[in-house]
């Protein structure tokens, strides 16, 4: 009998791996052939009458011939979105691609061709990012992290690109839109501020510590992809004792890429420097008797509604592993994080790239 459950897990594991690879196979035929399709529209326009309303009327007349043969895929908003698909990859990106047919032939493109890996959906979201920095990022980080198409338009909706620049080295932001974000470091982990509008709590409602906590576990799926790359979660209210005093730490998690346990205090008020001291006591107590030799040194991160950065740099020690992030129960004002992050390039380009 047990042989049996045996060739049936077997069986079942080859028709689900082949189930994928047929799925996969056809998205990523029908991404390239949408590439093509809004090729040939552009090239078309480009013949033809320049004007709007011409490309307007062709499209409409694909749409009308399209549709009865091959149905709903090939409306006329769907064709517009083919189009601007060709327009935004033709232009940022010249790879060559090709893929297999379901009758195993392969189909190769020109040289101008870029190689995609995600679904049509994705890309649906992704030509609507002007930027082309900001589009590579999101496009690596799906790939990266195997994002779904809510998790994509989640990242986008608050502002991960924005806040991950804001928070890095002035050097390194080109990095992010070069091979998405990046974990070597304590400080590459840290996001300020972190965007939990998925918890459901009200800005002008009244809730405690506790209740935040709990609402964190509840959503810890979405908590662990806000908090990024590499994040395990181990335990809430963690305790320990020491000299027969017990202490407990709200959250604690392990970083894989760090190769170190990150630890979380939550705190609903203004940070003080008792918080810091507090949590630099538990960051010592875990580097002295939890963390083995092959691991990297503690992390601290305070989780506040409000910090000062000059209270957490006159507190602490320069090479403090400790920081300080603020939190937000709703999404960040994009255009508003957009525009500071603008200026910010723009100060960084008048000072010559160098910096403070």
């Amino acid at each position: 009998m047990s042989s049996n459950i045996e060739l049936y897990n077997k069986i079942a594991s080859l028709i689900e791996q082949a189930h994928k690879h047929v799925a996969s196979t056809i998205n990523t035929a029908m991404v390239y052939t949408y590439y093509e399709i809004g090729r040939y529209i552009v090239e078309e326009e480009q013949q033809g009458n320049h004007r709007a309303a011409y490309g307007n009327a062709l499209i409409e007349d694909l749409s009308h011939k399209l549709t009865p043969k091959y149905g709903k895929g090939f409306s006329t908003s769907n064709l517009e979105y083919m189009r601007a698909f060709y327009r935004t990859y033709s232009i940022s990106q010249t790879l060559s691609g090709k893929f297999e047919t379901s009758d195993n032939q392969v189909q190769t493109y020109s040289k101008t061709t870029p190689n995609f890996n995600l679904s049509w959906s994705h890309y649906l979201v992704l030509i609507r990012i002007k930027s082309d920095e900001e589009r590579r990022f999101y496009e690596i980080e799906c790939k990266e992290q195997n994002w779904s198409v809510r998790q994509l338009q989640r990242q986008f909706n608050a502002s991960l690109y924005e806040r991950l620049a804001l928070s890095r080295d002035k050097k390194e932001v080109l990095r992010l839109a070069q091979e998405g974000q990046t974990v070597e470091k304590p400080t590459d982990i840290i996001k300020s501020p972190l965007s939990l509008e998925f918890l459901g709590l009200k800005e002008e409602a009244s809730y405690s510590e506790t209740r935040l906590e709990n609402a964190i576990i509840s959503k810890l799926q979405d908590f662990l992809l806000e908090l990024g790359k590499g994040f395990l979660f181990e335990s809430r209210q963690k305790r320990f004792t020491f000299n027969e005093d017990s202490y407990f730490v709200d959250l604690v998690f392990y970083n894989r890429l760090l190769r170190c346990y990150v630890l979380i205090d939550l705190k609903i008020d203004k940070l003080s420097h008792q918080d810091l001291g507090q949590m630099q006591m538990y960051v010592n107590y875990y580097d002295r008797y939890v963390k083995q030799d092959f691991e990297s040194p503690t992390i601290g991160i305070l989780l506040c509604k409000e910090k000062n950065d000059a209270l957490v740099e006159l507190t602490l020690p320069k090479e403090s592993n400790i920081h300080a992030s603020e939190y937000m129960l709703y999404l960040p004002d994009k255009k508003l994080l957009k525009q500071k992050l603008e200026d910010w390039s723009e100060e960084f380009k008048k000072g010559g790239g160098q910096d403070e």
